[in-house]
């Protein structure tokens, strides 16, 4: 009778899902529009010309000539009252007053500019008459695991699951609040941890289609590479689902209209967004920082699937990030178990 009652609130969920065509929308087709405008705008292409400015005045012509027959170095004259406005601006990385001493102007806080001194420097040096002692042999990678848009993917799918278990599962139940529906099923024999489950099962039907329609998408449009195997990959992805499902559940335990549980899920996930590592790694924060950033679900779960996708690790590589969501995810049903109210 149990299974039977947990068995039909997963229908319901499903049911529920298929006909909100914002649901489908936001499960399946943002994320691929999503990883499609960033794996366009971060593709992998040589790096961008250098934007040298060399100012107006004597021994500008010599240093013009030097630089422009550098690769990577896009050079232009600029007249002095005009090399501010320019750096302010970002139109040049680097300005080169000519003279004794040599002078380069920038910015010391963008690393570009830090790049094109050097680039420049070398440039001008060696015009000089400067020989380098040592010769060298450039070696470039172009393997696939090590582009932006290869690190980026698993941060969109962690992303995507977080944000569907939470919003699916949170939406679902205030809203079945609001019209009274949860209030009916008290008169049911339906305990609140079958109810739970329900949803908790209903969430994890549409799971593996979502994962597999952008991780497909991705490897079909960028190549971007699946080193591990499937199912482990499915493993870290239904933990991954349930966590924040549970999470879902938690947020939505007690909360009566959608606008409080709009406030209390934005107020769950935006750390996570900033802070576990979906669009750039975790370690450019402070290691003042690294503990909270290392115990947040998302991070855990984001650093597992890099390392399934990427690097190919097994189940037991990723043994202690996974352990980290179900912990998250186990502590969420318990306390929306506890919390839980019909009305």
């Amino acid at each position: 009778m149990r299974s039977r009652a947990v068995w039909q609130l997963s229908l319901c969920k499903m049911r529920e899902f298929v006909r909100e065509p914002e649901a489908v929308f936001w499960v399946f087709i943002f994320p691929i529009l999503l990883t499609l405008a960033l794996g366009v705008a971060f593709r992998s292409k040589g790096p961008d010309p250098i934007l040298v400015g060399v100012q107006e005045g004597e021994g500008a012509s010599q240093a013009l000539a030097a630089l422009q027959a550098v690769p990577g170095l896009e050079v232009e004259p600029v007249a002095p009252e005009a090399a501010r406005q320019k750096l302010r601006e970002g139109k040049l990385t680097l300005v080169v007053i000519p003279g004794d001493p040599l002078v380069f102007w920038f910015d010391p806080t963008r690393p570009e500019s830090r790049a094109a001194r050097l680039e420049v420097n070398g440039a001008l040096q060696r015009a000089a008459g400067r020989e380098d002692p040592l010769s060298v042999e450039i070696r470039e990678i172009h393997e696939r695991g090590s582009r932006y848009i290869d690190f980026l993917l698993p941060g969109l799918l962690g992303m995507n699951l977080m944000g569907t278990g939470m919003w699916g599962i949170g939406f679902s139940i205030v809203n079945a609040r609001m019209r009274n529906l949860l209030k009916r099923l008290v008169a049911t024999p339906m305990r609140k941890r079958d109810y739970l489950a329900g949803q908790l099962a209903g969430r994890a039907v549409f799971l593996f289609l979502e994962v597999g329609v952008l991780v497909g998408f991705a490897a079909l449009v960028f190549g971007v590479p699946l080193r591990g195997s499937l199912l482990t990959l499915a493993l870290v992805s239904a933990v991954g689902a349930m966590t924040f499902a549970g999470l879902g559940l938690l947020v939505a335990s007690r909360a009566r209209t959608i606008e409080g549980v709009s406030g209390l899920m934005n107020a769950v996930m935006l750390p996570m967004w900033i802070l576990s590592g979906t669009f750039f790694s975790t370690a450019r924060f402070p290691d003042a920082m690294q503990p909270l950033v290392q115990a947040l679900p998302l991070t855990a779960l984001n650093d597992a699937l890099r390392g399934v996708m990427i690097d190919g690790a097994s189940l037991a590589v990723v043994a202690p990030e996974v352990g980290i969501a179900a912990a998250w995810g186990g502590a969420a049903f318990a306390g929306a178990l506890y919390l839980f109210r019909w009305r």
